[in-house]
């Protein structure tokens, strides 16, 4: 097990988050509807729960968690994606604003609505989710107009962030293309992987971060059937010409590889005390992965960062972000018990 980073290191680091350009966030966006309500009764008209609502509010979803992620660590961003033509699109502009992200990178589609997730819950259990989607890949016009705003962007931003939760946006033209127009300009590519997005379309990008499924996944498509997540970070970094991958493993933590340090695979364990919702735990890890080693840290001390951050989101309902004190006080208190 690798050492956790000493408390002035993770000052350190922090204090550099706000040194170098805003970072790009491209991918899948949309809302996030939490209704919390209570469950007396069963309902006459068939065998399922009524729910008598208490409360009800609205997140921004998707890659937008990873910008109001970096938002709350200080850490400015340009978020790019597509909504509809729709209310909800509206809605979306609106909680970008309230959350002081900047709208500019937002193209509508009169051909997709914006995606909107309900999750019906109560104290202790979801009782259902709700999705409003239209998992279609990009028309070749908004994929083009999509292209044209990140590509304009990339002189004024330190990195790139792709999270691609396979509803159409990252299309292999848009993931192929930024990651070579990026690396190019030796820019970090950070990816977190789409579960069913063939696997060469992440060819030659910086980091990599997927689950321990994702990576089974991909490593199928790729014709392996290897299950041992030290062999699958060395099998993925190899096909597919990555430099640094993490698999996240749940609660049993991260392995990491970076190919162009010391080529071993790494594993720290899981932080989390208590786990009240995974919503968005991934969105904080490669928030703080990305922002970590643009601010100069190794792979290890990022990944450990990460690890923290995801888990202070993991105790917090819905989908959830962290800030520099709170990231500061949990590692803090783990220090205490290592």
């Amino acid at each position: 097990m690798e050492n956790l980073l000493s408390s002035e290191r993770l000052q350190e680091i922090l204090t550099n988050f706000e040194q170098f350009k805003p970072i790009l966030v491209v991918g899948d966006i949309g809302i996030d509807k939490y209704t919390l309500g209570e469950v007396k009764r069963i309902s006459p008209e068939a065998p399922v729960p009524i729910i008598e609502v208490v409360d009800e509010w609205f997140k921004l979803g998707l890659a937008a968690n990873i910008s109001h992620n970096l938002k709350t660590l200080n850490v400015n961003s340009t978020l790019c994606g597509v909504i509809g033509n729709d209310q909800n699109a509206t809605s979306f502009e609106h909680l970008c604003e309230d959350s002081n992200l900047k709208t500019w990178g937002l193209v509508r589609s009169d051909d997709r609505p914006t995606i909107f997730k309900e999750r019906v819950t109560t104290n202790t259990q979801q009782i259902c989710r709700i999705d409003y989607e239209k998992n279609i890949p990009l028309t070749d016009e908004i994929e083009q107009q999509l292209l044209r705003r990140v590509e304009d962007f990339s002189e004024d931003h330190s990195c790139l962030i792709l999270e691609d939760y396979f509803k159409g946006t990252l299309t292999k033209n848009i993931i192929q293309s930024l990651i070579r127009f990026y690396r190019n300009k030796n820019k970090l590519v950070a990816i977190d992987p789409g579960r069913f997005t063939p696997p060469e379309y992440y060819r030659n990008a910086s980091l990599l971060k997927p689950n321990l499924v994702e990576a089974k996944i991909m490593a199928e498509a790729l014709n392996s059937r290897e299950k041992d997540p030290f062999k699958l970070a060395h099998f993925l970094a190899e096909k597919l010409s990555i430099e640094k991958i993490i698999i996240t493993l749940g609660g049993e933590g991260m392995v990491l590889l970076d190919v162009k340090c010391d080529g071993k695979v790494h594993h720290i364990p899981t932080v989390a005390n208590e786990v009240f919702d995974v919503s968005g735990a991934g969105d904080t890890a490669i928030s703080l992965l990305t922002a970590s080693l643009e601010a100069g840290a190794s792979l290890i001390e990022a990944a450990w960062i990460g690890n923290c951050g995801s888990g202070v989101v993991v105790g917090k309902k819905g989908t959830a972000t962290v800030n520099k004190a709170e990231l500061i006080d949990f590692h803090h208190r783990l220090s205490e018990k290592l």
